[in-house]
């Protein structure tokens, strides 16, 4: 997926969040702060970014996955290395 709304960003984090997870896709507000969920430790964080990865092709720079909280930060890491990509 070389091009993508924000909106269908969203959608795929979301859903790989929930699947690795295992919390809800209802709970999983693109505002919630991953971190403080139940469940939530840094192999699953690991494991959601790689499968998020490999859905957009693209690569994360360890920074920015680090400094992850929320979906929404997700999303725009995503959008920018899919805006990188592209140029």
């Amino acid at each position: 997926m070389t091009t993508a709304t924000t909106d269908q960003i969203l959608d795929t984090v979301t859903e790989i969040a929930a699947t690795e997870t295992g919390i809800a896709r209802a709970d999983l507000r693109p505002d919630v702060d991953l971190r403080g969920m139940a469940g939530v430790d840094s192999v699953r964080v690991l494991r959601m970014v790689a499968k998020i990865e490999r859905a957009f092709d693209i690569e994360m720079e360890d920074e920015d996955v680090f400094g992850l909280a929320t979906l929404d930060d997700v999303v725009a890491v995503v959008d920018r290395a899919l805006r990188e990509a592209a140029a």
